[in-house]
């Protein structure tokens, strides 16, 4: 049996807490409902959340951060934490990314919002539909569904 089948077993005998403490001094335990998350921890994903972390900070038209964005400054400054660099507008980090399907789409791709074939918006997709972004002067980043099939969709390289 390897040690990463007897964990859980190990976990009912020494408890969370202790679970916890030999993780915390560099240990090898799998705790239920991390092990996925921490193996999904890729550059995109780690963007994702430093655009939820800015959850509330206010729009304003050119900013980059770090407490307040419009929509591509959002999605910049958010890969640029986790050492992505992308260019400043949504056009041009549409241009930079490899544009992949609506049905391939994972958390921490990047959601871009077109009219024709002009790139006019762009959100973090954070799965099930919605999308973290900067709508608009007098509004907040924040979390929102996805309002209008009028997308594409790209990920970072």
């Amino acid at each position: 049996m390897s040690a990463l089948n007897r964990v859980p077993s190990l976990m009912v005998r020494a408890g969370t807490a202790s679970a916890l403490t030999l993780a915390a001094v560099g240990g090898s335990v799998v705790i239920p409902g991390f092990a996925a998350d921490a193996a999904a921890a890729t550059p995109a994903t780690k963007a994702l959340k430093v655009a939820a972390s800015k959850k509330g900070s206010p729009y304003r038209y050119g900013a980059t951060g770090p407490s307040r964005f419009d929509c591509s400054g959002l999605t910049m400054y958010s890969f640029k934490k986790v050492g992505k660099k992308l260019p400043r507008t949504a056009a041009q980090q549409y241009n930079k990314t490899r544009h992949i399907s609506a049905g391939s789409r994972k958390a921490g791709d990047l959601v871009f919002f077109h009219s024709g074939s002009n790139v006019y918006h762009v959100g973090l997709y954070a799965g099930k539909g919605k999308i973290w972004h900067a709508p608009k002067t007098g509004d907040v980043v924040r979390l929102q569904k996805i309002w209008t099939k009028s997308v594409w969709y790209g990920r970072v390289k």
